[in-house]
């Protein structure tokens, strides 16, 4: 079983995950997010990414989060005038979570904080499930996940069409 909890595992991955392995290791990403707990999901490290396809981190965070980020984790050296970021406060099932993109080299990076435990958290949860059914189910699954995605289906309902999930975000917990 893979640890998701680390990135190593990118390294001996396809090249796209390999590639991610490099950009974040060369920015020292996970470093300068250690203190939030950060966790790589969505579909790159299950390899069911596509063009454009981001790079999800997700972290665990507190109200100062959005301050720390911004003044020192990664604007200090990361995002640079031609890869602004941007912020948005949102709220996701009453509970308060911020959301920073930016660019890194070719990689589209989104950051998403919510105030519990990465591993708790949903996008954390669906990627497990989602590598635990692409397992059972083999690679013609996997190529269909693909090709409903690159027709523009999000990952979960694109998991939900063709389990004949009825409501995806929610079944898929329960895996």
């Amino acid at each position: 079983m893979i640890d998701f909890t680390k990135i190593d595992y990118l390294k001996d991955g396809n090249e796209r995950q390999k590639r991610a392995f490099e950009v974040l290791t060369k920015y020292k990403v996970f470093e300068k997010l250690s203190n939030f707990s950060p966790i790589l999901a969505g579909t790159i490290p299950i390899g069911i990414d596509i063009d454009g396809s981001d790079l999800d981190i997700i972290c665990e965070v507190d109200l100062r989060f959005e301050e720390v980020f911004l003044d020192e984790i990664m604007f200090s050296k990361l995002v640079t005038v031609e890869n602004r970021a941007t912020v948005e406060n949102i709220i996701l099932n009453d509970e308060k979570c911020i959301v920073i993109n930016f660019m890194l080299e070719e990689f589209p990076i989104e950051i998403f904080g919510q105030n519990k435990p990465a591993t708790q958290q949903n996008a954390y949860l669906h990627m497990i499930a989602e590598h635990k059914i692409l397992q059972e189910q083999g690679d013609d699954f996997k190529q269909k996940i693909i090709e409903l995605k690159k027709k523009g289906f999000k990952t979960e309902p694109a998991f939900g069409m063709l389990l004949n999930l009825e409501n995806p975000y929610e079944d898929l917990l329960k895996f």
